[in-house]
């Protein structure tokens, strides 16, 4: 027969089941709701994911605005890195904050059509998240271990972003098929309604899990270790000796870069994907009050992924840096200096073809330079806090 499961912090991007409603009468249909929180912890945890939700997709949006509007950023790794920073808006816009409320609230405000939408949307954007990543990694495993094969042209990166959002697609395509909204009571619940057995949303987590988390980042650190032997290690292959400092210094901080990328990443989904499979493997730890609190932790330390990635490329590549400051040079805190135009404007481009100097031109957009103003770090910084805290007093102000 088939199967519906009632559980309400299991409400995710990987929703396969609706949340928590442990005492439930299901003949009659009256429902009570356990999980009801105090107002000032409900406060807090809009504060927290209203805080991810600005910062995100205004910082993803600045970056995607970068690499667009400037002809000198559309390289290989910068398109995508754009796809990166694309598909965590879109999980950001979307899926985080209206995941929260229906956690908080355990009742589902949005129809049939937002929650087949929104139960589909966060497995594609973090499966083109994470692929985004494995390519730049491969791509920096081919730029720095063979310097002198062919670049990635502009088609071929094009097709290879394509082929991800497809997978992506088919990947989650499952979750939009099968989910549904129920009413129960005065409350609505949107779930994936599995038809077979209790172990299919389950075993579709593992899945995700190793497809979107544990595979990826055996290639990345696979591809990366071998990228940091070699740079770190010994002489890169077809490097001569003039320049040769500053090129393995600029290579170095592509990879140092992606590497904080990567682990930032790693960090945030961990305790998500652990929390699903002790939980599947043990479903009375759904009945329990306090799970709520740990799903609302777990969940916003995932999509504060989002996030970091924009504050990682400000902090150590200048030219996204000055793309920020020009992006916010309204801002009393920002100065936009000529150098900072140059560096969004100018190509760094060498033409001796003997040297992986001209390799570097892979590497345009991150390559090292003599500027280094760590105080305008800091101005872009403080000025990205104030404008997030303005908005978020702002959010809070306007509500009825």
């Amino acid at each position: 027969c088939k199967m519906l499961c009632l559980n309400l912090t299991s409400l995710s991007i990987i929703m396969s089941e609706p949340s928590n409603v442990s005492n439930i009468p299901v003949g009659g249909w009256n429902i009570t709701n356990q999980f009801v929180q105090p107002v000032w912890l409900l406060a807090l945890w809009t504060v927290a994911y209203s805080l991810v939700l600005f910062v995100s997709v205004s910082g993803n949006v600045i970056v995607i605005w970068i690499i667009l509007a400037h002809k000198q950023m559309r390289t290989v790794t910068n398109y995508f890195l754009l796809n990166l920073a694309l598909a965590d808006t879109s999980m950001a816009a979307f899926n985080s904050f209206v995941n929260f409320v229906y956690a908080a609230h355990g009742d589902w405000y949005f129809g049939l059509v937002y929650c087949k939408f929104h139960n589909f949307l966060p497995v594609t954007a973090v499966f083109a998240s994470i692929y985004s990543m494995v390519a730049i990694a491969v791509d920096r495993y081919m730029a720095i271990i063979h310097p002198l094969k062919p670049r990635l042209s502009a088609t071929v990166t094009r097709s290879v972003i394509g082929c991800i959002w497809g997978m992506a697609v088919v990947l989650a395509f499952p979750l939009c098929y099968y989910s549904t909204t129920r009413k129960i009571g005065q409350r609505t619940l949107c779930y994936v309604y599995w038809p077979r057995t209790a172990q299919d949303s389950f075993m579709y987590h593992i899945i995700v899990a190793v497809l979107v988390y544990v595979l990826p980042l055996v290639v990345m650190a696979g591809t990366y270790s071998l990228v940091g032997r070699t740079l770190w290690g010994g002489e890169i292959p077809g490097d001569s000796k003039d320049n040769y400092h500053l090129q393995i210094q600029a290579k170095r901080k592509v990879v140092k870069m992606m590497m904080i990328v990567v682990v930032t990443f790693a960090v945030c989904w961990l305790p998500y994907h652990l929390y699903f499979m002790i939980t599947g493997l043990n479903r009375q730890l759904n009945r329990v009050k306090s799970i709520q609190q740990v799903y609302l932790s777990v969940l916003w330390l995932a999509m504060s992924s989002t996030m970091y990635n924009p504050v990682i490329y400000c902090c150590l590549n200048s030219r996204f840096r000055a793309g920020f400051k020009s992006a916010m040079r309204c801002c009393p805190f920002v100065r936009l200096s000529e150098y900072d135009q140059m560096e969004l404007h100018s190509a760094r481009f060498h033409a001796n073809r003997q040297s992986s100097i001209y390799t570097l031109s892979r590497f345009e957009s991150f390559s090292a330079v003599p500027h280094n103003d760590r105080s305008d770090r800091y101005r872009v910084c403080v000025c990205v806090c104030v404008w997030v805290l303005r908005h978020v007093l702002s959010f809070f102000k306007n509500r009825p």
